[in-house]
């Protein structure tokens, strides 16, 4: 279906425009009436069938699959959309007393300790506004802990496998970052961990499962060796969707982390929409949390301000209210057993789609994943790239997977399928890679000048970053 901008102009016109009849009005700018060379004049049929064609080149989870490695880009129910967009919700404002917002708190109260319940975190504050917001929140609330100590330590330590936030946020709160590496297994290399952890050591940041979807198998020790140094174990909870309901962070050791409602708990992800980061901890940092803090009295739900340890207010009111309320119609309507489903259900689709994909492709660590996996370009013959893989499958109607990351893993491509899909659409996906992986022996130039049927072809990703183009020009 074409655009107005593949249109040719014409006389037609979607309505006739009268005389401005209004007496000494200014007249409109030159600029203003130049439009001849730029739209054409059209019906107003086809302007409908423009905007109508625009939307359908949009790719969205509601018509196919994000297979997005640790990004969880997963269908949500529409009932918690709808639920999120009351009148009595979108309508009260943030400045309402907390006695004529009983309802909200109350809500926000309940969220709060549904996530207490699920990582077994002591308490939560859900004014973090996206999870780097919240992982920052978790850093400060790191670097307080020590002033009260009155200790200088300096360094947090991050494995090679960490989301890129991770080493950012350490750096914003003025900490120095030390990298650890990974074993062949994909787990934290424990004697190394051993020789950098020493009394200038604050804390480690860990995500398990981790960025290759695998569960970090030391991760006691792990919380043992910072323990018996002092330092504090942070979560990223980016990866929530494979433990949630199986196993509780704070069994694992660990102090503090942060949580991704735009990922794990049914809220909009990705399109610039707003998130939502909750930083939980354990019972002793408690004191820290950002405030204010939603608490209960009896019946009652107030705001608590009043914690003189606090590292302080880190978001106008409080946090971004509906995306909470589309966490907590998710987790009401889920219960108990469902949230242990979803998870037991992303860890199963996982390892469906891999073992459909063994022996097509290369696994840089070869054994049961949770909630995602990693395959690479290693051994395609042609030189066919990652790159490669990735425009192919656009031709197949599915968005491509996340590339190149984890960083380091050369030829990296991370697939997730999430819990959402159906194994009709995981075999369809499947299809499409071993598909394409035949195309790699037998019809190379397809893959290498992929895609075909897109609007646009390949792009020079490097200089689009770097010089992007942000007006149209005909």
């Amino acid at each position: 279906m074409p655009t107005i901008f593949d249109l040719p102009s014409s006389d037609r016109a979607a309505f006739p425009v009268p005389e401005y009849n209004v007496a000494d009005h200014e007249p409109l700018p030159d600029e203003l009436l130049s439009f001849d060379d730029v739209l054409p004049n059209i019906s107003e049929r086809e302007v409908v069938r423009h905007y109508t064609a625009l939307s359908q080149k949009n790719y969205s989870v509601d018509t196919h699959m994000y297979p997005l490695g640790s990004c969880t880009m997963k269908y949500n129910p529409k009932l918690n959309e709808r639920i999120a967009s009351f009148g009595g919700f979108t309508q009260l404002h943030p400045l309402t007393r907390a006695d004529h917002a009983q309802g909200a708190l109350e809500i926000l109260w309940e969220l709060s300790s549904m996530l207490s319940e699920i990582t077994g975190m002591k308490e939560f504050s859900l004014a973090p506004a996206a999870g780097a917001h919240g992982e920052l929140a978790g850093v400060m609330i790191i670097k307080k802990f020590f002033e009260e100590k009155g200790e200088k330590r300096r360094i947090i330590l991050i494995p090679d496998s960490a989301h890129g936030t991770n080493p950012a946020s350490v750096a914003m709160c003025g900490f120095e970052v030390r990298q650890v590496p990974s074993t062949r297994e994909g787990d934290v290399d424990i004697r190394t961990l051993e020789r950098l952890i020493n009394d200038n050591v604050a804390a480690m940041m860990l995500t398990n499962p981790n960025t290759l979807g695998l569960f970090e198998q030391k991760v006691i020790e792990i919380a043992s060796l910072l323990h018996s140094k002092g330092a504090l174990f942070y979560a990223d909870g980016a990866n929530l969707n494979a433990l949630m309901g199986k196993v509780k962070v704070r069994d694992m050791g660990f102090d503090l982390m942060h949580l991704n409602l735009h990922k794990t708990f049914s809220t909009p992800h990705g399109g610039g929409g707003p998130g939502a980061g909750p930083i939980g901890v354990s019972e002793e940092l408690t004191k820290y949390l950002p405030v204010p803090v939603v608490i209960r009295d009896g019946d009652k739900f107030f705001l608590d301000y009043e914690r003189k340890s606090s590292i302080g207010r880190i978001h106008s009111f409080y946090g971004n209210f509906l995306i909470c309320v589309r966490a907590y119609a998710y987790l009401k309507r889920l219960g108990a057993s469902g949230i242990k489903t979803t998870a037991e259900t992303a860890v199963l689709n996982a390892n469906y789609l891999r073992a459909r994909l063994k022996g097509a492709f290369y696994f840089p660590v070869d054994r049961p994943c949770m909630h995602e996996f990693v395959i690479t370009d290693k051994g395609l013959p042609h030189g066919i790239t990652t790159n490669d893989i990735a425009k192919r499958i656009l031709d197949y109607n599915f968005h491509a997977p996340t590339v190149y990351f984890p960083i380091h893993v050369s030829g990296a491509i991370m697939i997730e399928p999430t819990e959402t899909e159906s194994k009709q659409s995981l075999d369809a996906f499947a299809d499409a890679l071993l598909s394409i992986r035949k195309e790699c022996e037998e019809n190379p130039e397809l893959v290498r000048n992929a895609p075909f049927t897109t609007p646009v072809k390949r792009v020079d990703a490097v200089q689009a970053a770097r010089k992007p183009v942000l007006t149209w020009r005909k």
